[in-house]
């Protein structure tokens, strides 16, 4: 059944406007009568009949209320060092459909790509779409936000008050010792191309972080956080 992302609604009909709307009418051509799914992006998600169809919207008649299924019950969230944009593209895209919860952009000191707040924005709003993407295709109850890139320093505050795990090439404590069934949340630091210079390590050290490893092999920083990701979705029962 066709699934669409659609702002929170009251009452028992639903209206789809934009590029949904085209798509619903003008790609899938459905028709008035035909059912599709509705999720508000809260985690709930809405079996539907097309009632209307007018030029640009689509109103539709909830016939029931459930809970998203595919939702995982660990909440992870990504600080990953910047990248060049079509290796972040492909992050955002691939980690959503895994199941991340939030991706952070984060510039470190071997990030070949530096951005000012303009560009940072621009990239932030294009990586945002690719995530909505990315949730409706693999019937996600959410879209994961991705945030502004952010520095170094804005990073290391954060992460001291989150259970953090740090992928570092020089080795640490393999992943199933810090995370378990019995984990709900989870941030996870990988480097960007060049990985991490070794103060940025002693100083996600000093802020908490554990240093964790993907096994004895070098991996490229687009596919570092897929690796972790689904590590994580096993030990935490979310890949059964």
């Amino acid at each position: 059944m066709s699934r669409f992302f659609v702002e929170p609604f009251s009452g028992d009909i639903a209206v789809i406007t934009g590029q949904d709307a085209h798509h619903i009418a003008r790609v899938l051509r459905m028709r008035v009568g035909e059912n599709l799914l509705l999720c508000d992006g809260s985690g709930l998600d809405y079996g539907c009949r097309i009632t209307a169809m007018t030029d640009g919207e689509v109103q539709a008649q909830v016939l029931y209320r459930i809970p998203t299924e595919s939702e995982p019950t660990v909440s992870v969230t990504l600080y990953q060092g910047l990248p060049k944009s079509e290796k972040m593209d492909l992050i955002v895209q691939k980690c959503v459909e895994i199941g991340i919860t939030r991706i952070v952009p984060v510039g470190m000191a071997r990030s070949i790509v530096k951005l000012n707040a303009a560009e940072g924005a621009k990239k932030q709003a294009r990586w945002q779409k690719i995530a909505a993407s990315a949730a409706e295709q693999s019937g996600r109850g959410i879209i994961p936000e991705v945030a502004e890139p952010i520095s170094f320093k804005q990073m290391l505050a954060a992460v001291q008050s989150e259970h953090t795990v740090t992928f570092y090439e020089g080795g640490g404590k393999p992943l199933s010792e810090l995370v378990n069934s019995e984990t709900n949340a989870v941030s996870l630091v990988i480097g960007p191309e060049g990985g991490f210079e070794s103060e940025e390590i002693d100083r996600l050290r000093e802020a908490g972080a554990h240093i964790a490893t993907l096994g004895k092999r070098i991996l490229r920083c687009e596919t570092a956080p897929l690796v972790a990701l689904s590590v994580v979705m096993q030990l935490t029962g979310n890949m059964n």
